[in-house]
């Protein structure tokens, strides 16, 4: 029996004036469309945050999952700080998929 690999995704997405969420996954391109068809989650639909500003993958899930629960524990301009470190122009990373 084969074994399959899976990878995680810890993940922020941004409205457009900037409010933020950061969710945890194992399927980043279906929770991204999710997000955007608004229909996941009620902040981040209340608020349309639909834009991925920012994503770091791992191996082991508890990984992902502490790394999301340290970043959901950070401030606001911690987290602006990462994600202008990484995409300065906010880009949605996820326009293209």
């Amino acid at each position: 029996m084969q074994s399959r690999e899976y990878i995680f995704y810890v993940y922020i997405l941004a409205s457009r004036s900037r409010n933020l969420y950061v969710g945890f996954t194992n399927n980043i391109a279906d929770r991204v469309r999710q997000h955007r068809e608004l229909r996941s989650h009620a902040y981040t639909a209340r608020y349309n945050i639909t834009r991925l500003v920012y994503f770091e993958r791992f191996t082991y899930v508890l990984n992902a999952i502490a790394r999301e629960k340290e970043l959901k524990d950070w401030n606001r301009q911690k987290k602006l700080a990462l994600i202008d470190e990484n995409n300065p122009a906010w880009e949605d990373l996820s326009a293209e998929w």
